[in-house]
């Protein structure tokens, strides 16, 4: 796994916003590679928040968007890189303002290719 360090992400791993709320893929991924019988996450999903009570002044500025970026050279899956858990991430509200990493739980190693 050359240039990919840190435990691979499933496209239903859970991901926090710091603020509580929960991110998920805006689209179900494709299953070619699975981490522990579900899809590999990549570079290439959205991934929508939901809950997230961020406020700014009284003002809410919730999370609604997480975007990963993840390193050049790594793991491919259909062309786009595999996330880790040492994937750079930022969170960010609905004017793209960026509101912090997100949470990422416990992540798995195990990888199947079909």
């Amino acid at each position: 796994m050359s240039g990919t360090s840190g435990k691979l992400l499933a496209a239903d791993t859970v991901i926090s916003c710091p603020h509580g709320g929960r991110a998920a893929p805006a689209h179900t991924p494709s299953p070619a590679v699975l981490i522990g019988g579900r899809a590999a996450a990549t570079a290439a999903h959205t991934y929508t928040v939901a809950g997230c009570t961020h406020t700014v002044g009284g003002v809410p500025q919730p999370c609604v968007s997480v975007r990963f970026t993840a390193s050049a050279g790594g793991v491919t899956v259909a062309g786009a890189p595999v996330l880790t858990d040492t994937s750079a991430a930022q969170c960010f509200s609905a004017a793209l303002v960026a509101q912090g990493p997100p949470v990422v739980s416990a992540a798995q190693r195990e990888v199947s290719i079909r």
